[in-house]
């Protein structure tokens, strides 16, 4: 019996439960002591809870780009970080001729859809091309290759935007009819949340609904499970391919203008943090998982926005909200160390067995 422990359990494995068991020990300790406190009242923790939601929506739309592009190549691609970032920082040359025209506040509506389609638009361009001249000569290659080509992609394209438009930061002009704000229960719910929020559930559905109830849809999934099966049923495979990335890049365009809505400045490093978080909502919720994408972007979002008033103000740290970004990190961790295959992709894996 005590052979068959030592076998299954390794010291390493021991190790690295005390550390999760540690970690969980000082955030209920921490959410307890928090709670005790009464330090935050009700609509505080409202106000957190919809900055959740809203950030959440946006590493959704983000973190689609990651997971089908897994589900198809079995590969991650880095540089999708840099895909979210060429569309809205292209986009933002069109946000401040149209403000300087006086067209933006005097047709919100038409002037933000002008500025989603050049932004999505953008980022599905530089999506397809990075597909065809990065990765498809390197699709046979060893799967390490393509991991470094994206890295290096990720790079070339901050430099190439850099060049392209400077080093500086660019403010996206304020939209009038969206800086007002409804109270309810005594939380300022701004309308550019509420468009954020309802755009990316939008977004999801869309998404979700080409992928699982259209014809390119069920050649998408079939692609997944098998290349060389699809391609024998006549499926074309590189067309599925080159689709995926530009329907991925297409709704990274998108997340990039929600993400301007919250955070107006744009700059040519600005896909780096939302990249890394989107990436880790999508490991969470179970990668190559389009609906685990999209519940993993939202408990993300919702931690990062909540956890770190919640786990570490009854901890005595200050300016816990300074720490959000490590959360993140964590919680990444913390999921290939655990969970590697996410929330919901455990059950898929059986179900496919």
């Amino acid at each position: 019996m005590l052979r068959t422990w030592r076998q299954r359990f390794t010291i390493t494995d021991v190790f690295i439960w005390l550390i999760g068991l540690s970690i969980a020990a000082l955030v209920i300790w921490g959410t307890i002591s928090t709670l005790r406190q009464g330090q935050y009242s009700g609509s505080v923790w409202l106000d957190l809870t919809i900055k959740g939601l809203a950030l959440g929506g946006v590493y959704a739309l983000i973190a689609m780009g990651y997971t089908m592009v897994y589900g198809i190549l079995k590969m991650i691609n880095f540089a999708h970080s840099e895909i979210f970032m060429s569309g809205p920082f292209t986009a933002v040359f069109v946000a401040i001729a149209l403000s300087k025209s006086g067209f933006l506040n005097k047709q919100p509506v038409i002037s933000l859809a002008l500025i989603l389609v050049v932004s999505m638009g953008v980022s599905t361009l530089i999506a397809i091309l990075l597909e065809r001249i990065a990765y498809r000569p390197l699709r046979n290659a060893p799967r390490l290759v393509p991991l470094i080509t994206a890295i290096g992609a990720s790079f070339f394209l901050q430099y190439t935007f850099r060049g392209f438009y400077g080093s500086g930061t660019y403010g996206y002009p304020a939209i009038t009819s969206l800086e007002t704000f409804w109270t309810v229960a005594g939380v300022h719910i701004y309308k550019t949340q509420v468009v954020v929020i309802v755009g990316a559930i939008l977004m999801m559905l869309i998404l979700f609904g080409v992928v699982q109830w259209t014809k390119i849809g069920k050649a998408m999934r079939a692609v997944s499970e098998d290349k060389e099966a699809a391609e024998l049923m006549g499926i074309d495979v590189d067309k599925i391919i080159v689709f995926t990335f530009g329907l991925g890049g297409a709704s990274a365009g998108a997340a990039g203008i929600l993400y301007t809505l919250l955070f107006p400045v744009v700059t040519f490093y600005m896909g780096f943090f939302p990249g890394i978080k989107a990436f880790t909502a999508a490991v969470l919720g179970g990668i190559g998982n389009v609906p685990g994408a999209f519940l993993g972007a939202i408990i993300l979002g919702l931690l990062e926005s909540v956890g770190p008033n919640l786990f570490l103000t009854g901890l005595g740290i200050p300016s816990p909200s300074q720490l959000k970004d490590a959360i993140a990190f964590i919680v990444l961790v913390l999921i290939l160390i655990f969970r590697p295959t996410g929330i919901l992709g455990e059950r898929i894996s059986k179900d496919k067995a």
